[in-house]
């Protein structure tokens, strides 16, 4: 069984090609960002994503109707359980028109199902809005807002598995901190098999290389009745403007630790030192019954920052280091499982909206 698996990121596009669950081939399609900013809408880069993706295809000599199933990330849906869904015509319409939290993981489910032409099954596992949140960190301190779960589920919970096997361990016995590092930043409280509390990799937590985090309140409503800016220019202020590129026009933190200057390195070890600080602050969710903090996302692959953020957080819990995504495989697996019978598809509909 082929399977075309497509993850979308800020600046980059991630496509892989798997037969049952053996990996052929994996590229980055890498987007320049002069390129994306032509676009004054993230869902306005369908058909330029598509058709790089149409290219790749080409390329390694293979065909849509190829394949089995395409497996898609899960974009910014209303909460849901985690598993895998078939992608259809409501979801499409929710991810374009009706979702609150402009991502670029909206756009796979949408490419998925335009290159499907529905002669071919699209899912979607574990998606963003994955939502095992205690009451408790919900409340935001005003009414009328409450605290979401948005975060990177599908990677963060592969590499919780990997690690608690590592343990000998089944993961729904286990309490963990999990900290997702990419172009955004998700720090996960895990007990036992559920992800607890969360910061909105969007809105919330340690900056990152595109995204600001938290932000003075106080001073965000000044900066937004300024009269300086229009809502859509903050908007991108806060999310891919945001972080180390809007200290330093750059979000590739590897180039900044090895050819920066010292007050360039001093931002990424800033960002280092509040990702530490929302890993203390879920070890303390856990009420400091921790078995692992795990670090995980690209920037993991870099030892420097990894070594960094275990200054700060060693005396917790034993730290691992799960570099890199795995994403693409769990994507995989998840519309094997499907297409094999193991598993039954939830079917997302307007009762979800």
């Amino acid at each position: 069984m082929l399977i075309l698996v497509i993850n979308p990121g800020s600046t980059s596009t991630k496509v892989a090609i798997f037969d049952d669950d053996k990996k052929l081939v994996q590229r980055t399609l890498r987007h320049d960002v002069s390129e994306l900013e032509k676009f004054n809408d993230i869902m306005e880069q369908e058909d330029f994503r598509k058709k790089e993706i149409l290219k790749f295809l080409s390329e390694e000599d293979y065909k849509v109707e190829d394949f089995s199933a395409i497996a898609c990330r899960g974009g910014i849906l209303p909460p849901l359980e985690s598993g895998t869904y078939r992608v259809d015509e409501s979801m499409v319409d929710y991810l374009k028109n009706k979702t609150k939290v402009k991502h670029a993981s909206n756009l796979a489910a949408v490419i998925g199902y335009s290159l499907s032409n529905g002669k071919i099954p699209v899912f979607i596992t574990d998606p963003v809005s994955v939502d095992e949140m205690i009451d408790e960190a919900r409340v935001s301190g005003i009414p009328e807002i409450e605290r979401l779960s948005l975060v990177h589920a599908l990677n963060i919970k592969a590499v919780a598995r990997e690690v608690a096997e590592q343990l000998g361990k089944k993961y729904e016995d286990l309490n963990m901190v999990v900290a997702h590092l990419g172009g955004g930043i998700s720090v996960t409280a895990h007990r036992k098999g559920k992800m607890i509390d969360v910061n909105n990799a969007n809105d919330e937590g340690p900056f990152s290389p595109e995204r600001t985090g938290e932000l003075p309140v106080g001073d965000v409503v000044k900066l937004a009745f300024s009269g300086k800016y229009s809502k859509k220019e903050l908007k991108k202020m806060f999310v891919g403007r945001g972080g180390l590129v809007a200290y330093l026009g750059t979000n590739d933190v590897k180039k900044v630790l090895e050819t920066g200057t010292d007050k360039e390195k001093f931002y990424v070890d800033a960002m280092i030192y509040q990702i530490a600080k929302e890993i203390g602050g879920m070890c303390a969710v856990l009420k400091g019954k921790v078995d692992a903090i795990v670090i995980t996302g690209g920037i993991a692959n870099n030892q420097n920052v990894v070594e960094k953020i275990k200054s700060y957080v060693f005396k917790f819990a034993p730290v691992f280091s799960v570099p890199g995504e795995f994403e693409m495989e769990a994507l995989a697996k998840g519309a094997l499982r499907v297409l094999k019978g193991k598993e039954e598809a939830k079917i997302w509909g307007e009762k979800n909206e």
